[in-house]
């Protein structure tokens, strides 16, 4: 009898303090727990999907000559090709992919440079630079894109860094900030130096970005250059040495290199319908046959795919009711092959009994982008708001603390 009066006392004291603070209850936290998995899927709807050139033929690869190839789509950084790709190899005149990007953002291009006779002794290709000759540094960076002036890139390194040692420090630091990790470069022309290399996967990291710099993208894609002096008054017009921008319409860029040890290398770049390739073929005796068949080959066989924007909302955490709304934490955009994507799904993963009170941009889960059984993206789901709790999401905790309660009691009865 005692203990069903005490019971009673304890439920009726609960429920008045339950109802005087009703109004305060959004603050009360539930019980936190171990964290387990819920999860729900469906097709994936409102896909915006690039269909031009789409084929029903069998996938198949491009002929390539190159010893080295990447093909890297310029928007999401996806690799479509790649034959040897991280092997490292003399890059040859790609270097001055680097040099360019690295003197465009440290240095004014209107700053004029006065040729020392370290760069009039530079040989091979030239932009036909003389001791005492003044030269824009802008006109120094035009001569070693277009005409693949290694005088030039002399030039530029003295300029901006003092010399070609130090200028060569600031090209291997902005490389490894690019994510370019298994090159390094030691002169900003490319003429052979054994421990001057890099790979095609690096070189298409770094043209990916300078393609981004609008000074850089303007002159890679001049299929004729004019480079102005300032002392003595003249000026010199020169062709650029990328035949692919004559020989396949789309091409934009970049840049080509040629050595006996690198053979015969070649940076480019090309667009269609708001979309752009990146292409790095190395020792490939036809360059430019293969880019073009790459680039055709990417055009053509992949496809841009955007599933959804940062903040999107995707469903309700799970336990809460309608309370909880979780959102993507980024922008989910892929390349992927046309044939694959009627195969494609996304997946709600939930992390499970998160205690209260939750936080706007607090984990929920993650949102699995899939293609068939191949996981191939994973984005994080975060809270959209704050969520402290309410009435409904305490009352399992009272239930918890009297049955709690009256364990105590029943263990000192």
């Amino acid at each position: 009898m005692l203990k069903y009066r005490t019971r009673v006392i304890i439920c009726v004291f609960l429920f008045v303090l339950i109802s005087v603070n009703v109004s305060y209850a959004e603050s009360s936290p539930a019980l936190g727990g171990d964290q387990a998995v819920f999860s729900s899927s469906q097709e994936t709807e409102d896909i915006t999907v690039d269909t031009s050139g789409v084929s029903g033929e069998k996938w198949s690869l491009p002929s390539v000559s190159a010893h080295s190839a990447i093909l890297m789509d310029a928007v999401t950084g996806d690799i479509l090709y790649n034959r040897d790709g991280y092997k490292q190899r003399p890059p040859a005149s790609t270097t001055k992919i680097l040099t360019a990007i690295v003197a465009l953002e440290m240095a004014n291009l209107d700053e004029v440079s006065t040729i020392s006779e370290k760069t009039d002794r530079v040989g091979e290709s030239s932009i036909y630079l003389n001791r005492g000759n003044k030269i824009k540094l802008g006109e120094l960076i035009e001569g070693a894109l277009v005409k693949s002036g290694n005088d030039a890139c002399a030039a530029i390194a003295e300029q901006t860094a003092g010399s070609i040692e130090e200028f060569a420090e600031l090209m291997n630091e902005k490389a490894i900030s690019l994510g370019a990790y298994r090159s390094n470069f030691v002169n900003p022309h490319g003429l052979p130096d054994k421990s001057h290399y890099s790979t095609a996967y690096d070189l298409a990291v770094i043209a990916r970005y300078a393609m981004n710099n609008p000074v850089f993208s303007k002159i890679v894609g001049q299929k004729i250059s004019t480079i102005n002096f300032e002392q003595p008054q003249k000026s010199e017009i020169f062709k650029n040495t990328n035949k692919l921008l004559w020989n396949y319409p789309l091409a934009d860029g970049v840049k080509t290199g040629t050595t006996n040890a690198a053979g015969k290398c070649l940076v480019a770049s090309a667009s269609k319908e708001g979309r752009r390739l990146i292409c790095v073929v190395l020792n490939a005796p036809d360059r430019f046959g293969d880019a073009a068949r790459l680039m055709e080959w990417g055009f053509s066989r992949t496809a841009i795919v955007s599933i959804g924007k940062k903040g999107d909302f995707v469903g309700y955490y799970p336990g809460y009711g309608e309370k909880i709304p979780a959102v993507l934490q980024r922008d989910i955009t892929l390349c992927l092959e046309k044939s694959k994507m009627k195969d494609l799904i996304t997946e709600q993963e939930y992390l499970g009994k998160i205690s209260l009170p939750i936080k706007a941009g607090e984990i929920l889960g993650n949102y699995r982008v899939m293609i068939g059984d191949a996981m191939i993206e994973k984005i994080p789901l975060e809270s959209s708001g704050d969520y402290n709790g309410g009435p409904a999401d305490i009352s399992g905790t009272v239930k918890s603390i009297v049955n709690r309660f009256m364990d105590l009691l029943d263990k000192k009865g």
